[in-house]
């Protein structure tokens, strides 16, 4: 084999490397060290960044824009660039571990970069136009003598191989076992695009069936890639360039120093830059601060390059650094564009965003109609513009505060009028609310602008206009024709109909003032026919003020009455003197309008219907009736839908009034009954006829049933039933008694009853009477002595009202006779009787007497039956009768009520006495 050429002078570099082992071996354990911390450390996935500077600083030396070429053949991979060959330096720097070929602006032709390829290849060689270079780690192995791990790339051969067409250099790697070549190409595919971009003097990469070019025209780069063409914005500055996506937005990507670093950043533009980095190039070294700002300076230039309405894509969103290079950078940059100007203006001049407004609805119609009127304002608006340019310092322009300043400004009509047209749209679609609005200046008819259309009122037909003149109303606050817009009705303004006009605080004062302005020699008559011919032609109230013509002078309208009113007929004449509370209407005038109109001025016609402080419905004015007219103002309230739903509804509060204080031949309502009402003859006397009906009689308080509603009731109730004068059916005085007992009221507050009704009818004194509660008691107690209730009374609320003790309480009693006891299931006749009507037997007997007497007080008395204890389950008595057993069983039972059905079967326990 003929010698090879050795152009590099690379058996000297062996031979200096050896000796240097030779001398030193803990150099050799250095040399390999430190190419193995390359290999699996900084360099480890950098294969094909570090091969692609080096073709770019090839490329830049020769002064061309170059090609690089990736290739597999013979388990090989091959990556040829065309440039400037390699030289001495170039081989001397691949074989040294601490040095670098790089000049100038070159990012490194050859350096220790190099070491990437021992990822992939223990065998590389380099072949050039001017010579080839091979590494191996076989032939290291043999010639430093030694067995274990050595570096590759201290030791270098001439090789001498031919290189493809075209190309003038290519690196060969023959691959490592397990080392794929596809999936080599599939990362030069990830990577292609990023290292066009970094490297400008790369304008091409090729790959089996794919390639990357470059091209740049006005600062945008256009990348042709498999997958389509992607273009990049670009800003060159002093070692520096920032780049962004023409089409979408970065999120997230690293800082490239040119090629990529292993320093995550979060801006929207990528930013290649010369910055101090460690000799892995993956991180920066302390210290780059002045790189990193002179980067950021740059960075509003990039920003300007864009369409004013795509600006914002540059404004980084707020949020955490991705690392402590980003958060550097994040506030550098954030810095740079609060302070220089790029912000589009409504009008004018870029702004500077810390001295700027971002109105906070997006609107451009509104930015067109704001220019000139907003200092500052700029021309991007929007609720997500205006808080991602706060993160810049600009102030963000709610639209509260928009109408703030808008007060005063002093535009057109039309020019409002199209300021509220672009507001339309935003309350439509809730992107402001009413209540933001509420201030918007509206301006008038009369020429002022005021803030604020609730209560302005749109001019609607002009005869409106002309009828407010002859009243000679001044405040209405009318919206100039020429600005009238739908938009001041959303926010309270009203269109000038009658209605509106009626409810307009200005028109309302002048009528609460009318009566005084009159009596002060004004001539409100102007006014009082404009509001009457308002109310023509719509309904409203709260107009009783407005003054009108009278009998005595000008009056309240709600002090009125209509000449021809019934009620002129059943109110007392003092209510008509001078200083009573009302007056006639003026017949002339009254009769100039309809009563309808009058009427909803407040003047009276018929009774009213008004709420009261309960919010329930009353009919006003009854105490101005007449004594001796309550018959016919009853048959007018009856002849009134409203008045007569007032009276009749539940509760209601006027026929609580006219039960007490309504005369119905001398005497109130409720001290009467109806004439059907048989069931209270003896506590009420019928009414007499007074013409009225008896439902009508009814719902006013004449009485159809017995109640107690309230303690005025109650006191009356007492005071009959304590009328020796009057005779009561023994049954109405027990219902009477346990109707009170079951009233739910304060019997604190009423003074307890002298006189009682006692069972036999008799009025005596409270003190001597009882109330039985216990029914085997009332058989040996005075019934005129005795009060009692119907069946199921509170008897202890009866005590307690009446003030009178319980009976079990007062007497003091015992069986004074001899029995037998014998128990129930004993007792032959009440067996049978208990099994035809099913009652159970219950426990325990019966002392049974011939004859059952009782001491009560001292004095011994016969009774059917008794209960010695008191209680349920107390000791029974009873004489040996059917009256007795019939009680003593019936109350042993549970079954009190059924003791006379009881009673009959024991006197006759045939089945068809139960049956008939």
């Amino acid at each position: 084999m003929s010698q090879l050429s050795d152009p590099f002078g690379t058996g000297a570099l062996r031979a200096s490397v050896l000796r240097a082992w030779q001398d030193s071996p803990t150099r050799f354990t250095e040399d390999t060290n430190a190419e193995t911390d390359l290999r699996v450390g900084g360099y480890r996935d950098r294969l094909f960044v570090e091969l692609a500077q080096n073709a770019a600083d090839a490329a830049a030396l020769a002064g061309a824009p170059g090609t690089l070429r990736v290739s597999v053949a013979g388990g090989e991979l091959r990556v040829a660039n065309t440039g400037a060959p390699l030289d001495a330096a170039g081989v001397a720097s691949l074989a040294s571990l601490r040095a670098s070929a790089k000049q100038g602006d070159t990012v490194g032709q050859f350096g220790v970069g190099f070491a990437a390829v021992l990822a992939v290849s223990s065998e590389p060689r380099v072949i050039s136009r001017t010579g080839g270079v091979a590494f191996s780690e076989t032939r290291t192995r043999e010639a430093a003598g030694s067995e274990g791990a050595v570096p590759v790339l201290r030791l270098p051969w001439p090789v001498d191989e031919d290189l493809p067409a075209g190309f003038d250099t290519e690196v060969r790697l023959p691959l490592r076992d397990g080392v794929a070549a596809d999936e080599l190409l599939a990362r030069l595919h990830d990577e292609a695009e990023d290292l066009l971009l970094s490297l400008p003097w790369l304008a091409r990469i090729e790959a089996p069936g794919a390639e990357w070019t470059r091209s740049e025209v006005d600062g945008v780069v256009e990348l042709s890639t498999p997958s389509g063409t992607v273009r990049w914005l670009t800003r060159v500055g002093e070692n520096v360039v920032w780049a962004k996506p023409v089409d979408g937005r970065l999120t997230e990507d690293v800082l490239h120093a040119p090629t990529p670093t292993d320093e995550r950043l979060s801006l929207p533009a990528r930013l290649i830059a010369t910055v101090p980095l460690e000799p892995s190039r993956r991180r920066v070294l302390p210290g780059a601060d002045d790189a990193l700002a002179a980067a950021a300076r740059e960075y509003p230039a990039l920003v300007r390059e864009l369409a004013p309405e795509d600006r914002l894509e540059l404004v980084p969103e707020a949020g955490f650094p991705l690392s402590e290079v980003d958060g550097k950078l994040r506030e550098l940059v954030g810095r740079q564009l609060a302070t220089q100007a790029w912000l589009p203006a409504a009008e004018g001049d870029d702004l500077v965003p810390s001295s700027a407004r971002v109105l906070s609805v997006e609107s451009p119609r509104l930015l067109e109609l704001l220019a000139g009127v907003v200092p500052g304002l700029a021309g991007i608006s929007g609720y997500e513009p205006a808080q991602l340019l706060a993160t810049v310092d600009a102030d963000r322009l709610d639209v509260a505060d928009l109408v703030d300043l808008l007060i005063g400004v002093d535009r057109d009509p039309e020019w409002w009028r199209s300021l509220y047209d672009a507001f339309l749209p935003l309350l439509d679609n809730h992107e402001v609310t009413a209540d933001e609005l509420g201030a918007l200046p509206v301006p008038l008819a009369d020429g002022r602008t005021l803030p604020g259309p609730r209560g302005a009122l749109l001019l609607g037909a002009s005869e409106l206009l002309d009828l407010l003149a002859d009243a000679d109303v001044g405040g209405l606050r009318l919206v100039h024709p020429e600005a009238a817009h739908p938009l001041l009705e959303r926010l309270g303004a009203k269109q000038a109909e009658a209605a509106d006009l009626l409810d307009a605080p200005a028109l309302r004062e002048a009528i609460e003032r009318s009566v005084a302005d009159a009596e002060s020699g004004l001539d409100t008559r102007p006014l009082a026919e404009a509001v009457l011919r308002l109310v023509s032609d719509t309904s409203a109230e709260g107009l009783g003020a407005l003054a009108l013509p009278s009998a005595d002078g000008w009056r309240r309208a709600d002090e009125l009455v209509l000449p021809n009113s019934p009620l002129r007929e059943v109110f007392d004449p003092e209510v008509f003197e001078e200083d009573g509370p009302f007056s006639v209407l003026d017949a002339e005038f009254a009769e100039q309008w309809p009563s309808r109109v009058l009427t909803e001025l407040g003047v009276l016609d018929e009774f009213l219907v008004v709420g009261n402080s309960d919010e329930q419905p009353e009919i006003r004015d009854l105490d101005l009736v007449a004594d001796d007219a309550w018959p016919q103002a009853l048959r007018l309230i009856a002849g009134q839908r409203e008045t007569w739903q007032a009276l009749t509804m539940p509760d209601s509060p006027s026929a609580a009034w006219l039960e007490r204080n309504a005369l119905l031949a001398g005497r109130a309502p409720a001290e009467w009954r109806l004439p059907d009402a048989a069931s209270l003859t003896g506590l009420y006397d019928p009414v007499p006829d007074v013409g009225v009906r008896p439902d009508v009689l009814a719902a006013a308080g004449v009485r159809a049933e017995l109640a107690v509603r309230n303690l005025d009731d109650a006191a009356d109730l007492l005071d009959r039933l304590g009328d020796p004068d009057r005779e009561i059916p023994p049954g109405l005085i027990l219902r009477a008694h346990a109707l009170l007992a079951a009233a739910d009221l304060e019997w604190a507050e009423l003074d307890a009853p002298e006189r009682v009704r006692t069972v036999d009818g008799s009025v005596v004194d409270a003190e001597r009477t009882a109330v039985l509660d216990l029914p085997w008691l009332g058989a040996v107690w005075a019934p005129e002595r005795l009060v009692a209730a119907a069946p199921g009374a509170d008897v202890a609320a009866l005590a307690e009202l009446l003030d009178i003790p319980l009976l079990s309480e007062h007497a003091e009693a015992r069986v004074s006779s001899d029995g037998e006891f014998v128990p129930w299931a004993e007792m032959t006749a009440l067996v049978l009787a208990a099994e035809l009507l099913n009652i159970p037997l219950p426990e325990g007997g019966l002392v049974v007497h011939d004859e059952l007497t009782v001491e009560v007080d001292g004095v011994k008395r016969a009774t059917p039956w008794w209960v010695e204890s008191g209680t349920f389950h107390g000791e029974h008595h009873a004489e040996d009768s059917p009256e007795g057993l019939a009680r003593a069983f019936a109350w042993a039972a549970g079954r009190w009520s059924e003791r006379y059905l009881v009673e009959a079967v024991l006197n006759d326990p045939a089945t068809t006495t139960y049956l008939l």
